[in-house]
Parts: C-alpha cells; sequence; structure tokens
C-alpha cells in the first residue's frame, strides 16, 4: 500500500458488496484501483477515453497510421489521453518528433507493446475490441473517482438526511435484512450487555423502524451525441453515478435513456446499482441530438411507476436539438405530453448557447422542473444532485 492515498478505505469495497453483484473479478478489480495500482489505473483512464470519444476499437496499426498521417485531425478524434497512454509522451512532444524516423518506430512499437499488454490482462479482445472486463474497470473506477469527488465536496451523511426518504427512526425490532445503518446501535449493545454477551451477537441486533415517506422515480436522460464527447460525457457519466448512488441510497428508483439521432440506450426505472454503474460506463458519444424521442422513451418508461410516485426527468444536454424537420416544436410537444402525465421535467445545460437556453426556459416552464446550468463541467454532478433533493423535498 506504500503511496496509496486511500490507505482506510478498504470500507470501500465492504460498501460496495451491498451495491455491487457477487463478483469475485470486480472486487480484485476494486482492490487494484484502492492501492492505487497505477497500471490498473491508467489502463482505466484509457479504456474510459475510449468509450468517451466513441472509439469502436484499439487497433495497434490503425492509431499509428492516424498519427502519422493526420496527427491533429487524430488528437482531435481518440483524445489527448489516447495518445499518452498509448505513447508514454505528452501529445505536444509526438506532435514535434514525428518526422523522425526513429521516434516514429519507438512510436509504433509502444503502441504495439500496450495494446499486446491490454490483450494480456484481457481488457481487449483478438480483434481489439474492449471486453466486458474493462467495461466492469471503466465502471469502477468512475464509480470511486465520483465518490472521492462527493466528499470532497462535502455530500456525506448531511446530504442523505437531507432526502429523508426513508423516514425518521422510531421504534425498533430485531434485525432481519435491513440496511446496516439503520441498526440501532445503543438499544444492540445494551441488549447485548442485559444478554451478558462478550461480543455482539446476530441475534442482540435492533433495527430502527422507519416510516416511509413515499417513493419516487426519476430518469436520467443523458445526450450522448457527437458534441457530448470527452470530457463532457465523462463528467455526466459521473453524474449520473451520483445520482443513482444517492437516490438508491434514500429508497428511490432510477432509469435511464441515452440518446443521440435517436434513443440508443434505455434502462426501466430500477434500485439495481451495479446495473445502471455498467450501463453509465458503457455510453459513447454518437450521432445528432432528439430530445423530442428521448422524452417519449421516458414517458414509457414511467409508464410503470406506480401511481403515488413522483415522477421526475432529468435531461442532460447542451440543449442543441438537431434531429427532425422541426426538432425544437417537437420537443415542446413531447414535454407537454409528458407533463400532462404528471412527470415534471428539469434540464442541466451544458454551456448552453443563447438558443439553446430559450428551448431550455420553454421545456422546464411546461414540465415545471428547474434550469441549471453547468458553465463547469466539473459542476454538473452537483447540479444534478441539487435538482434531485429539490424535486424530493
Amino acid at each position: 500500500m506504500a503511496g496509496s492515498s486511500r490507505p482506510t478505505e478498504f470500507s470501500v469495497i465492504d460498501e460496495l458488496s451491498g451495491k455491487l453483484k457477487s463478483d469475485p473479478e470486480e472486487k480484485r478489480l476494486m482492490k487494484t484501483i484502492l492501492e492505487d495500482d497505477k497500471e490498473a489505473i491508467d489502463d482505466a483512464h484509457l479504456i474510459l477515453e475510449a468509450i468517451n470519444q466513441g472509439l469502436g476499437a484499439l487497433t495497434p496499426d490503425i492509431l499509428f497510421e492516424q498519427l502519422v498521417k493526420n496527427f491533429k485531425m487524430t488528437k482531435q478524434i481518440v483524445g489527448e489521453t489516447i495518445i499518452r497512454a498509448l505513447t508514454g509522451y505528452e501529445p505536444e512532444q509526438v506532435e514535434r518528433n514525428l518526422n523522425i524516423p526513429e521516434f516514429r518506430q519507438e512510436i509504433k512499437e509502444k503502441i504495439r507493446q500496450k495494446l499486446q499488454q491490454l490483450r494480456k490482462e484481457k481488457l481487449v479482445d483478438a480483434e481489439h475490441q474492449l471486453t466486458e472486463k474493462a467495461m466492469k474497470l471503466a465502471a469502477l473506477m468512475l464509480y470511486t473517482e465520483e465518490l472521492d469527488s462527493l466528499k470532497a465536496k462535502g455530500y456525506g451523511e448531511k446530504d442523505r438526511k437531507r432526502a429523508a426518504s426513508y423516514g425518521e427512526a422510531e421504534a425498533t425490532r430485531p434485525y432481519s435484512r435491513e440496511r446496516y445503518r439503520d441498526i440501532a446501535l445503543r438499544r444492540t449493545i445494551k441488549r447485548a450487555m442485559k444478554r451478558q454477551h462478550k461480543t455482539v451477537e446476530k441475534r442482540d441486533l435492533e433495527s430502527f423502524e422507519r416510516e416511509s415517506k413515499g417513493k419516487n422515480t426519476i430518469i436520467y436522460a443523458l445526450d450522448a451525441s457527437g458534441s457530448m464527447k470527452g470530457k463532457k460525457l465523462e463528467q455526466c457519466k459521473k453524474a449520473g453515478i451520483a445520482l443513482a448512488y444517492k437516490a438508491i441510497d434514500g429508497g428511490d428508483s432510477v432509469g435511464i435513456v441515452v440518446f443521440g439521432k435517436q434513443v440508443r440506450q434505455e434502462v426501466k426505472p430500477t434500485r439495481d446499482f451495479h446495473l445502471l454503474m455498467q450501463e453509465i460506463a458503457r455510453i459513447r458519444a454518437l450521432e445528432q441530438t432528439d430530445i423530442a424521442s428521448t422524452i417519449r422513451k421516458a414517458e414509457e418508461l414511467f409508464a410503470g411507476a406506480g401511481q403515488d410516485s413522483k415522477k421526475h426527468l432529468i435531461l442532460i444536454t447542451d440543449i442543441l436539438p438537431t434531429a427532425g424537420n422541426e426538432p425544437e416544436k417537437s420537443t415542446l410537444e413531447a414535454a407537454s405530453d409528458i407533463a400532462a402525465e404528471g412527470v415534471t421535467v428539469s434540464v442541466i445545460g451544458i454551456s448552453p448557447e443563447e438558443e439553446g437556453q430559450k428551448l431550455a426556459e420553454k421545456i422546464v416552464e411546461i414540465g415545471k422542473g428547474r434550469f441549471l446550468v453547468a458553465r463547469n463541467i466539473e459542476d454538473v454532478d452537483m447540479l444534478v444532485l441539487e435538482d434531485y433533493y429539490a424535486t424530493i423535498a
């Protein structure tokens, strides 16, 4: 653990065991991340960037040829993280020395060796496509980085209490299968002492009975069009993980709609954090933006929520609908339809232009939601959680 910045955070593995399925491979991958295994973390960042940039495969010969043929275009397509990870050099160094034959040969060999290592680790297959193991590593990296970010920004126990979806602690009962944090510690210890037990036994455990204050169904709709690729997409993924983590922790259900030119990915509202985390991690940026179809798909997914459930849609987008003949008109019609079904709609705008802001304001006016602007992409998770807590208050 030398050099680790998280020497006491193996408790995170215990916490995840309640949120993730029993998967020995995932536990091993999480352990490498928490131990600050540099190679595993570098691989995770490389995989994340490949997904976020919408790359289908990491083929060494093709990547090398693209770098040599048109470096500036290749950097724009694959991103600086991938160039740095594959070559071992800063992008500026690569560009400056590409005309030197010996340097070219070195770069070609380094790319080949890196892809060979990824294949040995079973992170890419024979066709250099990312494997399921790679997706798991990427998901766990997103999770741990976002958890660290939330802690740094002050989102801890106080914020869980703000939501109060589990209600107030009142009477207690013998522990069955409730959440560990619902164990009534003082009453449990008192019971163990009365029974003269030297250690707390399972039969001593008492848990709080909580009066539910109702459940909420949230759908996180993420714009994964070409304009959102790279850092924008990664931060929005982390915001989705933050929302899933906090909402499920509060007893609510979360669904996902991923859209570009059309709806490309969907997850029905669920409390399966593991499923949501995996699906969020594999989102790629492609194509145009169709907000109208996204709202209509969300309307379908909300149909399964109970009548007494508060339903809320969060749209994350740079608010530039480009698909269809009249994209703005169709978007507002869809917003009207879903609002008529009792669904509130909020929009988190990623550095929107004036025209996009006007459209967002119309959407939230119809949907009785909130319009929040992420001028700094690093703040998008805070805005998503701010909207979530305001919605369930």
